[in-house]
């Protein structure tokens, strides 16, 4: 059975071809925002719920209006764009219902849209499938001609939708294919439960420790030059769009070796690990700023926003999000077995009698248990409990899909 796979590789477009990719991107961004405006002009003066299907259907006479502007481009990518709008609408409902801070879609500016998607190969967009050589993959885009891909590994599956991505001065394509082979690893007994942190990006219940590289914060010191250089320039100048280019191409850089480490650290656990047992973190939740709060005269109590902001820029710069998203399809493809577990009193909890207690944990390294006096690394010990908690959810559920197999 196949999984699905995304391959993201480089674009090395001419001049020309880069210009073209600009007005690309330029006239459908103008697009979301017109479909955008017409939604929200029509609720507002009139009452009525615009869906994607009028939108669609709108499209023919755009083109034909705009020959030298919006009807140079594929039609099918200009239907992705607005299903994009009509995918935010829905999402924005869903977190209404559901009592969440609602988000209402915005209006894109022109640095917040940098994709555009052709959803099916050969509509608009094909992908040279089978290239005379690595180094000679072109990518075929109306509007835009026979692009050069730098196509550095082998695509595997079916390519389904194709999206072009401006990232800085950077072009990318990525393909998201389906059907893709699983590589499954040989089976291995080794169980292990993990326990992210700031001082080690992972620690195993083996007592092992993966270092915490820290690549946002090595790059302060050069990020902040950038920054305090762009700053000084004027708004709409060409030397502000050059310094703009360089604070993201830091970023960018940081956002590099951040997905580098993940794969790196994934593929170490994923090949020597049958059964891996993880804390289910939401990360989105953990680096909330601070709220405020009130001291009933009209002023703000300390509530510690310093230290979570600095807190919060740790997390972030860890990555645990992606690295989980990363360990997640690797263990998906080596046929390895991943569990997530609640990771509520994992760190408080002693490994060896099971004494709750917040003062268990004295420092950020050491853990000392007040009910039997054990001591371990406090991560260590949270691993430990972790792996625990994911062996008795996966003996609680075998026995379960065992009697419906037998029913």
């Amino acid at each position: 059975m196949g999984v699905h796979r995304s391959f993201k590789f480089l674009l090395r477009p001419s001049s020309k071809q880069a210009v073209a990719l600009a007005a690309c991107l330029e006239d459908h961004r103008e697009l979301y925002n017109a479909a955008l405006e017409h939604r929200r002009t029509a609720y507002r003066k009139a009452g009525v719920t615009v869906r994607y299907g009028e939108q669609s259907g709108e499209l023919k006479h755009i083109r034909a209006d705009d020959t030298d502007g919006q009807g140079r481009w594929s039609f099918s990518s200009q239907q992705a764009t607005l299903r994009r709008l009509d995918k935010a609408f829905a999402a924005f409902f869903r977190r209404v219902r559901e009592g969440r801070t609602p988000g209402f879609p915005r209006f894109k500016g022109a640095g917040r849209f940098d994709t555009v998607e052709w959803p099916k190969d050969g509509d608009g967009c094909r992908w040279d499938s089978q290239p005379r050589h690595p180094s000679a993959t072109f990518l075929r885009l109306q509007g835009v001609g026979q692009v050069r891909v730098h196509q550095h590994r082998p695509i595997k599956g079916r390519v389904k939708t194709i999206s072009v991505k401006r990232e800085g001065s950077r072009w990318y394509v990525i393909l998201s294919c389906d059907d893709v082979p699983a590589e499954p690893l040989p089976a291995t007994p080794a169980v292990v439960g993990i326990d992210l942190g700031v001082a080690s990006l992972v620690t195993t219940s083996d007592g092992e420790h993966l270092a915490n590289p820290r690549y946002l914060t090595t790059s302060a010191e050069r990020l902040a030059a950038a920054q305090r250089h762009l700053a000084g320039k004027k708004r709409g100048s060409k030397r502000r769009r050059k310094a703009v280019a360089r604070v993201a191409a830091l970023y960018a850089k940081v956002r590099r070796q951040r997905l580098d480490g993940a794969h790196k650290a994934a593929l170490a656990l994923v090949r020597g690990c049958g059964v891996i047992v993880h804390e289910a973190l939401k990360v989105t939740d953990m680096t909330k700023r601070a709220a405020p709060k009130l001291d009933g005269e009209g002023t703000y109590l300390s509530n510690g926003a310093s230290a979570k902001s600095g807190l919060n820029r740790s997390i972030l710069d860890a990555g645990w999000g992606v690295f989980l998203t990363v360990l997640a399809y690797k263990a998906e493809s080596a046929g390895r077995e991943l569990i997530a577990v609640n990771p509520a009193n994992t760190s408080r909890t002693c490994a060896r009698c099971g004494h709750c207690a917040k003062e268990n944990r004295q420092t950020q390294a050491e853990f000392r248990c007040k009910a039997c006096g054990h001591s371990a690394h406090a991560d260590v010990n949270a691993a430990i409990n972790i792996l625990g908690a994911g062996l008795a959810l996966r003996q609680a559920v075998v026995p379960v899909e065992r009697c419906r197999t037998a029913a």
